[in-house]
């Protein structure tokens, strides 16, 4: 609690403190100047008095100016880095006010520099916004400077309203006056006039005379600095649109372009030295044309754009036929701290920034984060935006800072939600307002955090930016979705036999939207195309063939305001013009027994969607290699696509590339020497193909099982209690090297659908070695070979490697006896965790783990065979 008479502090200038009525323990000072000298004029007799007094004075050194405060006793003097971003900073200033608790006071550099490291003024006002109230809460007195003319209204707005006293420092007629603008809960009949300093003592101007002079020498003044009143951010454009208007000699137009790329592109050297090569002054004028907000397009943004620049550059006429024009809005990533700020969250984003806090802090923060609001400035901006839209369908997608670059794509650890886009102006706002939330607030998911905490991502700055996008596709009725899209890579990583070139690349194929093709999708599965035998499929035979194929379309129906899932039969029966005469064939087999079937009259034809018109009679399959070439070419380094597809009559196709990141592989890595016959007594599994990781040798120390038909039997509640067990097992395992586990279970893990498979996320296998699913008779559970999905890029980023096994199947053998026969003492407990109920009977024996540390078991697999066993060595 606040004290009812705060403890008066000097200014250490006692003319000054007369006028004031002194300062106050809390009382944040910011002083609005015109020269550096002049804020120096205050801190000196400032630090003198609170040294004299024996009070601990923190110097925050940022600036680019020469230092205000010298070394001293009862003088810290800390420097900061305020290139390291906004949250950084902040998260420094934070621990240091919270590391020296009350009483301590504290001196900033000149804030206006910082705008030289963040580019916009807005993050200036809302650092004071965040930190002010703080230092207020503790019992500090802080002074701040500001350079007059560096800083726009709103921002000078912000600050008033925040800060207990605000005084201006002004020259005219070779004076200096000091006029008090705000001094909280203390007032006089003078305070608020201009004062001139003389003999020691601060004189108020009361001649109406000398006030009128002194003002118009001071407007005059203001006026030859009209523009600078802008935010640093919209001066920056203003110069650059200036130097494409050949105001600026190519010197000059390089040095503007060189803050662009920094303020706009990110961190990552490799990322922008690609935006040298591809993105102009022109280019980035018309991104800031479609930008909300200010601050970094996020790296989802930025690799869209460089894609769409190097295939025009590289062939502007042939990517003028097949590539759809560019129609996405940006909303900044200063947007995102502008939001926590906003909403007064910015306490909770530091407590969630520390280890105890750091998942705890979050799962409450995301849950509040659904339910903010954006600042007004930012919603009347999205309005616009909607105007220009009219009622097509947008996508919110998010762009963090580091997502998408070179060695962290982040894939599917960030939501992205889908505005049908129907209804009034006021409701359609509305909605977008909720997409923009529940993307902001993925930030917070377990998975995003244990994917950066893996990565040692957690200290580093992840603001999330945002890409709107126009949905492409066409109404059919009161649905909506494009012909087909897809995932690309250039490198196949998941070759399924000998014959096959990784170099080729390889696409994932689906109709309707594309979140079939990047997720792994319960029932249903994307056609998987080797682009150098794009014939050719990772089936068995045509049974298998018939079920790893689509059966269904996501779509976004109109009427429902809603994303929604359609089988494809019943879009046949309902008659929708469907680009099945290239995306489909007849399925002659099928429906000849349909025709069969009593009591069917003329049943509709069955179409299974195996793409093959598609990629044998079009140019489809060799754009796509072109494409993913050429950006392959471009990058330095294989690359990951997402892409929508327009087909017209003839079936030519025109895509809209709507992502390209680096892709994370594997490799074939070094030669494996691989075992001869394996005699069964020492056999765990073996498998022909069905596997990822290249060339593997991995000893395993512990192997954790999931019992198939134990697992079957269990209720639903009950499987997800297993799926926890797994997790806890996971977070166990301190380090994947000391620790190499082989994790086995029946179906697909991270299925949704417990009937399916294991229902764990993500974070609950990212320490394992070795994943494995296992084809359990009874229930369904079958692995889904989702190659290219976000599962699996996450498994090659993670390094784990995976294999599919079939034991029904020849070239595929499983042998779980091999775990039942090794001895007791071997076996682990499951782990157990404060406050949670044990498991059941049925679930304890559903799921088991070994320690098999000394029993020479190992996984080996060679990539050009195609063979892969786990034996005992």
């Amino acid at each position: 609690m606040r004290r009812t008479a705060p403890e008066s502090v000097s200014t250490g200038l006692p003319g000054l403190d007369s006028v004031l009525d002194g300062l106050r323990i809390g009382d944040n000072v910011v002083w609005r100047i015109e020269e550096i000298e002049d804020y120096r004029r205050f801190v000196t007799p400032f630090v003198a008095a609170a040294v004299t007094r024996e009070r601990s004075i923190l110097y925050l050194r940022f600036g680019h100016h020469a230092p205000l405060v010298a070394p001293g006793p009862h003088i810290r003097i800390i420097e900061i880095d305020a290139r390291l971003g906004f949250e950084a900073f902040t998260r420094h200033v934070y621990r240091l006010i919270t590391d020296h608790g009350r009483g301590a006071f504290y001196v900033f550099d000149c804030l206006s520099d910082l705008l030289s490291a963040w580019a916009t003024d807005l993050m200036v006002g809302n650092l004071f916004r965040v930190v002010c109230p703080y230092l207020y809460e503790l019992d500090t007195v802080a002074y701040f400077g500001l350079l007059a003319h560096r800083h726009s209204h709103t921002t000078m707005a912000h600050i008033r309203a925040t800060t207990q006293v605000l005084i201006d420092v002004r020259r005219a007629d070779e004076a200096r006056y000091v006029q008090p603008v705000k001094v909280w809960q203390r007032q006089s009949p003078t305070m608020f006039l201009p004062h001139i300093r003389e003999d020691g003592r601060f004189v108020p101007v009361i001649d109406s005379w000398n006030a009128t002079r002194l003002q118009v020498d001071l407007e005059r003044r203001r006026g030859e600095t009209a523009q600078r009143q802008l935010d640093y951010w919209d001066r920056l454009f203003l110069e650059a649109a200036n130097a494409v208007a050949g105001e600026a000699d190519e010197t000059q137009q390089g040095a503007v372009l060189e803050r662009l790329y920094q303020a706009m592109i990110g961190r990552d050297e490799r990322l922008i030295d690609l935006a040298r090569r591809y993105l102009s002054l022109r280019d980035l004028l018309a991104i800031r044309a479609r930008m909300i907000g200010s601050g970094y397009l996020g790296g989802k943004a930025v690799g869209m754009l460089l894609a769409r620049q190097i295939l025009c550059r590289q062939d502007s006429e042939l990517w003028a036929r097949h590539l759809e024009p560019h129609d996405s809005f940006y909303l900044g990533s200063d947007v995102y701290y502008s939001f926590l700020v906003h909403n007064g969250w910015w306490p909770r984003i530091m407590r969630q920034r520390t280890p105890k806090g750091y998942f705890s802090e979050a799962r409450s923060l995301r849950d509040d984060m659904r339910q903010g609001r954006l600042p007004d400035e930012v919603r009347l901006e999205l309005a616009r935006m909607l105007d220009y839209f009219g009622q097509y369908p947008l996508l919110v997608r998010s762009s963090s800072l580091l997502e998408d670059g070179f060695g962290n794509a982040f894939a599917g650890k960030y939501e992205s939600v889908f505005c049908v886009n129907q209804g009034s102006p006021e409701q359609r706002l509305a909605a977008l307002e909720s997409a923009i939330c529940e993307v902001f607030a993925s930030t917070m998911s377990d998975d995003a955090l244990v994917y950066r905490r893996q990565r040692g991502l957690e200290e580093l700055e992840e603001p999330m930016a945002l890409l709107l996008q126009r949905v492409s596709g066409r109404y059919h009725g009161h649905r909506y979705f494009p012909d087909a899209a897809g995932v690309g890579v250039s490198r196949n990583a998941f070759v399924w036999e000998a014959g096959l070139d990784p170099a080729a690349g390889m696409v994932r194929l689906v109709m309707g939207l594309g979140t079939r093709a990047v997720d792994r999708i319960e029932g249903d599965h994307a056609c998987v195309v080797a682009l150098d035998q794009p014939h050719k499929r990772p089936f068995r035979d045509a049974d298998d063939a018939r079920r790893f194929s689509q059966h269904e379309l996501d779509l976004l129906d109109i009427d429902q305001n809603r994303l929604s899932t359609v089988s494809v039969r019943q879009l046949v029966q309902a008659g929708l013009d469907l680009p099945l005469r290239w995306c489909a064939e007849l399925d002659r087999e099928a429906s000849e027994r349909a025709r069969e079937r009593p009591g069917q009259t003329a049943p509709d034809p069955v179409w299974r969607l195996t793409f093959a018109p598609l990629l044998r009679h079009t140019d489809c399959v060799p754009l796509l290699r072109r494409l993913l070439q050429t950006l392959e070419t471009a990058y330095d380094y294989p690359v990951d696509v997402e892409f929508t597809l327009h087909l017209d009559e003839a079936g030519t196709p025109t895509f809209n590339l709507v992502q390209c990141r680096p892709l994370q592989t594997l490799g074939v890595g070094q030669r494996v020497e691989m075992p001869g016959e394996v005699p069964e007594r020492r056999l765990l599994f073996a498998s022909d193909g069905h596997f990822m990781g290249g060339n593997i040798d991995q000893p395993i120390e512990r192997v954790i099982q999931v019992d198939g038909p134990r697992y079957s039997a269990l209720t639903q509640s009950e499987k997800f209690a297993v799926a926890r067990l797994v997790g806890r097992f996971n977070r166990r395992i301190d380090s994947r090297d000391d620790c190499p586990t082989l994790l086995i279970g029946p179906g697909r893990w991270g299925s949704s659908t417990p009937e399916l498979g294991v229902p764990i996320r993500f974070a609950d296998i990212s320490q394992v070695a070795i994943l494995a699913e296992v084809a359990e008779l009874g229930g369904g559970m079958v692995p889904d070979l989702s190659f290219g999905s976000h599962f699996f890029q996450d498994l090659v980023e993670s390094r784990i490697a995976y294999v599919a096994l079939f034991p029904q199947t020849r070239g595929g053998r499983y042998r779980p006896e091999w775990l039942d026969a090794l001895p007791a003492d071997t076996r682990l407990p499951l782990p157990d965790e404060p406050d949670d109920e044990p498991p059941t009977p049925a679930v304890a024996a559903a799921i088991r783990a070994w320690d098999v540390r000394g029993f020479g078991l190992r996984v080996a697999a060679d990539i050009l065979s195609q063979r892969l066993v786990c034996y005992a060595t």
